[in-house]
């Protein structure tokens, strides 16, 4: 049995104290700020008075 073997798994990483809605809401904030306005419809024609 080799050392690898006996080593566990890592286990993910999570900030203590940090509940899922405020990283949910920190997610929701970046993709936020992070895209770019939306481009403006181009204005509808009038049709010309005569």
């Amino acid at each position: 049995m080799s050392a690898t073997e006996n080593t566990p798994a890592p286990k993910p990483y999570a900030a203590p104290g940090v509940s899922m809605r405020e990283l949910l809401a920190a997610g929701a904030a970046a993709r936020a700020v992070s895209t770019p306005p939306r481009v403006p419809d181009a204005p509808l024609r009038q049709p010309k008075a005569a």
